[in-house]
Parts: structure tokens; C-alpha cells; sequence
């Protein structure tokens, strides 16, 4: 058979594959031609591995941006399922507890493994944003947090409860870098403050999951109950990640160190650093009200068990009120205010509620700290994205989060040492440097305003004194340098004649003036 582009060689017949290992060069033997000889063996390389980034390239849907109102809905429905998510296991804890046969110490040491694996996955999924995008980072973070969570209620002893909640917890710190990436995302497309309100449906699909998990404590096991919680949350997953992982606009991938294009300029870790404190002190009075509050109603003021579940419903709700509202707080207030205000109201409430006898006013000043620190994270969080990018999402949450990591522990050493509330009065200490905080970080973009203007003023004035210098000097030495110029034309054609060789010349000029002149 010959070749159909008329060559002379004849087409092979057979080809056979000398080996099938994808990851080896393949040889193909060519038959014998028509005229006779032997088979020629022609190497053909195999084809390169798949990359990760050109896997995502591949999932991710061929589609248009979506709007920026399908973006929003899609982002907040993230922020509530992972809301909803969290609270469904946090609801569950003291069932779990029996069902391992987990002590108070050893239940601590497996409650650990969730900060430890959020705060291990947070910088890599930082990495993973910038490289693949953040809308798929966080569709297959969805994907995979609703799996994880079923496997807590699997757990049949400590060691498995461990292992499992150090996974939840690693895949609960992607989704909450992702999620926050794309609410910094949506704010830059549309040029207004949105991250309060996603942060509030975290907020509310965490009121939500735990008072069903608080029901389906009664009505059956906790592996059947939050099996089904990952099966509604695969189901709302599959919903929203075509249009979250769409989102992310279309550019090279060298490109890719924001979630909306390149960083420019250099990477600025000390802003960012200063914003993840913000966000730990108040990450730190959230983790204190929600391990120690109840506490101490019940313990300290010897409230009632439905006063005391009231204290901490009526710090989440007000939480949850104040970031619905934040948007228009922040317009209202300005960044600054927002922060310093929120930071001191939630020290006065803690005050109150640390200081007063009557567990009535300790829930309202419960209420006052949720308030207060309502939005402070996530504006610190939307800072810290639109100035570095997912990298400093992924850096401010890991600092952020460490507050949340080490406040409980820290308010249990000093309550066996000094009594609950001068513990819980930590807060409004770590609430005032928050208020500081903000105002440095203010103070510090304005100074650098300040020092811009300062340094022109300067130099403007500087140019004017050398100006005035120079024309002075002008008009002393103008007459000096006038005359020293007309003896420099005289003087030239003598020397010019004693060069060319013709003799020394008698000169009647006077020696040359030198500086003796200009100092009369």
C-alpha cells in the first residue's frame, strides 16, 4: 500500500509497540520495504505527564464570567455552607465524645487537630489560589469539606478522631482562604464593600447548623445525621461550582499572584502581618466567648442553663446582625473608625460582663462584644487580600487564626490561676491593642502621604533658596568674572605664539588676578 500524498515509500502495515510503560520512550517498527532489508525501529517519545494547573485548565468550564450578582449569591452560599458545615459538628461534639470514650484531656488533643490542619493548609492554599485560581480552590474545597465531614461521626476511637478532624480541619482553612479570595474578588469587580455580608452568612449557616444538629442530637446517631449534612452540602457544592469556579478571569498563568490579576510591586508582609493581628484579637474574643462564656454565666453568676445558652445565641446573633449591616457601616463610618470603634466597643462589653453581678447584664454585654467585633475580621481579611493578593488572605488568616488557636487555652491557664473573669477581661485588653492597631495602620498609610508631601514642600523650597544663592552670586561675580575673561583673550594669542615655537615674547601684561580678586 502505498503512501496517499504519492511518496515512494510504502506505508507501514504493522505497527507494534515495543513497551507499554507511559513514562518510557515507545519504539515503532517499521515492516520491511518492498524492495526488501530489515525493519528500521523509529523512537517515539511518550507524552508529557499532565501538569495540575493544565488539569484545572480542563475542568474548568468553558463559559463566561458570571455576573456579579451570581458571583455574589454563589460566594455567600460558600460562606454559609461552610457556616453551616461547622456548626453541624460543633453541635455533635459531646456525642462524639462518648461515642470515642474521649476524656476531657484527650478530647482537647483531638479539638487541637483542627486548628493545627487549618492553620497547616492555609499558606498552600495561598500557593494554589494564585496558581490555579481561587473559584476552583474553592469548588473543590466545597466538594471536599462536605466529604470530610462525615468522617468525625465514622470515628470509633481517639486516634481516628484525631486523623479525622486534622483532615477537616486542613480543609476547612482551604475553604476559608479560597472563600475569602473570591469575596475580595467580588468586591474589586464591583467597587463596593461585600465581604461583612458574606461573612454573615458563615455567621448565620452556623446558627442554622447547630440548632438542627442540637435537634438531631435527640432524634438519631451522629454518623447517620451528618451524613446527610454531606450529602446536602455535596448537593449545594455541585450547585454553585461552575459558578465559582468561572470566576476566575481568564489570563496566563505567570500571571496568576491575585485573584484578579498580577501584584504589583513588592509584597507587602508588614501591612499585612499588622492586619492578621487585628484579626487574631478579635479571633481571640470570639474563641472566648464561644469556649468560656456559657461558663461563666453558669458557674460564675449562676444563671440558669437556658440564660446561659442565651449568652452565647445572643453573642452570635448579634454577630451575625452587625456583618449583614457592615457594608453600610463601613460607607457610613470609614474603615478606620469601623475597626477602632468595633475594637472598643467589644472591650467595654466585656468589661460589663466580666464586672457585673447579674447575668442579665452580662447577656448584653455579650451582646455589645458580638456587635463590636462583628466586622472587624473581615475587613482585615479584605485588606490584607487587596493588598497582597490570595498570598496575604492565605498570611493574615494564618495570624488571624492563631488567636483563635491560643485564646482558650490561655483563658483556661489563667482562670485555675486568677478566676474566670480576670480571664475573660483578656479580651478587652487584646480588644484595645486591636483599636491601637488599626489607628497605626491608618497612621501609617497617612504618614506615608505626609512624608510624600513633606519631601516635595522641601525640595521646592530648597530649589527656590539655591535659586535666590545663584543670582546673588551672579551679580557679585559678574563683574569679576568679566574682566578675568577679557584678560584670558588677551593673554591667549601670546601663548598661542609661544607654543609655535617662535621665542619668548616680552608680555606688558600684568601677572593674571586670581582669587585675590574675587575676595575684594
Amino acid at each position: 500500500m502505498r503512501c496517499p500524498w504519492s511518496c515512494a515509500v510504502p506505508q507501514p502495515a504493522v505497527i507494534r509497540r515495543r513497551s507499554t510503560d507511559l513514562n518510557r520512550s515507545r519504539t515503532h517498527l517499521v515492516p520491511p520495504l518492498a524492495t526488501g532489508g530489515t525493519a528500521v525501529p523509529v523512537p517515539v517519545l511518550a507524552p508529557r505527564a499532565p501538569t495540575l494547573s493544565g488539569i484545572a485548565h480542563r475542568l474548568r468550564p468553558p463559559a463566561e464570567p458570571p455576573s456579579w450578582r451570581r458571583l455574589r449569591l454563589a460566594v455567600t452560599a460558600l460562606f454559609a455552607l461552610d457556616g453551616f458545615v461547622f456548626g453541624s459538628w460543633a453541635a455533635r461534639i459531646p456525642d462524639v465524645t462518648t461515642q470515642v470514650g474521649a476524656t476531657a484531656s484527650t478530647l482537647g488533643v483531638a479539638l487541637l487537630c483542627v486548628s493545627l490542619g487549618a492553620l497547616a493548609s492555609m499558606q498552600l492554599t495561598g500557593a494554589l489560589c494564585a496558581r490555579l485560581g481561587s473559584g476552583m480552590v474553592a469548588a473543590i474545597g466545597a466538594l471536599l469539606l462536605c466529604a470530610a465531614i462525615a468522617l468525625p461521626g465514622l470515628a470509633t476511637s481517639v486516634p481516628a478522631l484525631a486523623a479525622a478532624l486534622l483532615v477537616f480541619g486542613a480543609v476547612t482553612g482551604t475553604v476559608n482562604v479560597a472563600a475569602n479570595s473570591l469575596g475580595v474578588l467580588a468586591e474589586r469587580r464591583r467597587a463596593r464593600p461585600v465581604m461583612p455580608s458574606l461573612h454573615a452568612g458563615f455567621s448565620f449557616g452556623g446558627l442554622a447548623g447547630a440548632a438542627i444538629g442540637g435537634v438531631a442530637s435527640s432524634l438519631g446517631p451522629v454518623a447517620a445525621h451528618l451524613l446527610v449534612v454531606a450529602g446536602a452540602g455535596l448537593l449545594v457544592s455541585a450547585s454553585i461550582g461552575p459558578t465559582l469556579a468561572a470566576a476566575d478571569p481568564a489570563r496566563p498563568r505567570a500571571a496568576r499572584t491575585t485573584p484578579d490579576g498580577p501584584h504589583r510591586g513588592p509584597f507587602p508582609r508588614g501591612l499585612i502581618v499588622l492586619l492578621g493581628l487585628i484579626a487574631g484579637c478579635t479571633a481571640y474574643g470570639e474563641g472566648a466567648l464561644t469556649d468560656w462564656g456559657a461558663l461563666h454565666l453558669r458557674d460564675t453568676l449562676h444563671a440558669s442553663p437556658a440564660l446561659a445558652a442565651a449568652g452565647y445565641a445572643g453573642f452570635s446573633l448579634a454577630m451575625a446582625c452587625g456583618r449583614l449591616g457592615g457594608g453600610r457601616l463601613l460607607g457610613l463610618f470609614g474603615e478606620t473608625r469601623l475597626l477602632s470603634g468595633g475594637a472598643l466597643l467589644a472591650a467595654i462589653g466585656m468589661l460589663f460582663a466580666v464586672l457585673s453581678s447579674t447575668a442579665t447584664v452580662a447577656v448584653g454585654g455579650f451582646v455589645l462584644v458580638g456587635l463590636g467585633l462583628a466586622n472587624i475580621f473581615p475587613i482585615a481579611i479584605a485588606r490584607a487580600g487587596g493588598s497582597g493578593g490570595a498570598s496575604g488572605v492565605a498570611l493574615a488568616s494564618t495570624v488571624g487564626y492563631s488567636g483563635l488557636l491560643g485564646g482558650p487555652p490561655v483563658i483556661g491557664f489563667l482562670a485555675a490561676h486568677a478566676g474566670l473573669p480576670l480571664a475573660l477581661s483578656t479580651v478587652s485588653v487584646l480588644a484595645t491593642a486591636a483599636a491601637g492597631l488599626a489607628v497605626v495602620v491608618a497612621a501609617g498609610r497617612a504618614g506615608v502621604r505626609d512624608r510624600i508631601a513633606t519631601v516635595t514642600t522641601r525640595v521646592s523650597g530648597a530649589r527656590g533658596r539655591l535659586a535666590a544663592v545663584a543670582d546673588r552670586l551672579a551679580d557679585n561675580l559678574s563683574p569679576a568674572l568679566r574682566a578675568a575673561a577679557d584678560r584670558y583673550a588677551r593673554d591667549l594669542p601670546i601663548l598661542a605664539e609661544q607654543g609655535a615655537g617662535r621665542g619668548p615674547r616680552e608680555s606688558t601684561l600684568q601677572p593674571y588676578p586670581g582669587l585675590e580678586m574675587l575676595l575684594r
